[in-house]
């Protein structure tokens, strides 16, 4: 198993996201910091994956087409656009990946590639927040959007279980 972190979005919205994927086996969610800042931190997760399931290639990815990353808003501070890395090589490979990807994006890519400093989980009742009740008003409103675009770009890669409610309001609608 490999972790890495990744920052850019609502980490409810992040959470959900990486937690829909094949290969993770887990999504911490709660609040990172980088070497650059360690006492700075922004709203995050950190995914522990399998990269014979899903490789570093397939999460960056994701992460860079389900989050705004080429977009410098006013909520960078709280949301910085980052990928958070647990080693040089990893942080190598994912400046390469983020390179390749710029291809797919009219505008520059703002994401950075971080060490990895710290992390603090997030209280325990805002944990798994979509998937302990994806009927909440913020996970219809705002998580559905995101999830249902995952569905769109990367069916291949979603667990078939994890977002069957979605696919199932997709075909009646």
């Amino acid at each position: 198993m490999e972790e890495i972190g990744f920052g850019g979005s609502c980490h409810w919205c992040t959470e959900a996201i990486f937690l829909s994927l094949r290969g993770v086996v887990e999504v911490r969610q709660g609040w990172i910091a980088a070497s650059d800042a360690p006492s700075i931190f922004s709203e995050a997760v950190i995914v522990c994956f399998d990269p014979e399931l899903i490789p570093l290639e397939m999460l960056i990815t994701v992460h860079l087409h389900t989050h705004s990353a080429t977009s410098s808003h006013s909520m960078r501070s709280k949301y910085r656009s980052a990928v958070y890395c647990h080693s040089a090589a990893q942080q190598a490979l994912a400046l390469a990946i983020i390179h390749g990807l710029q291809q797919d994006f009219e505008e520059s890519i703002i994401t950075e590639v971080l060490e990895f400093s710290a992390f603090k989980l997030n209280q325990s009742e805002y944990l798994n927040y979509y998937y302990s009740d994806p009927e909440k008003p913020f996970c219809r409103n705002i998580v559905n959007p995101k999830l249902l675009q995952l569905l769109k770009d990367f069916a291949a890669h979603v667990d078939p279980d994890k977002l069957r409610h979605l696919r199932s309001s997709q075909t009646k609608g």
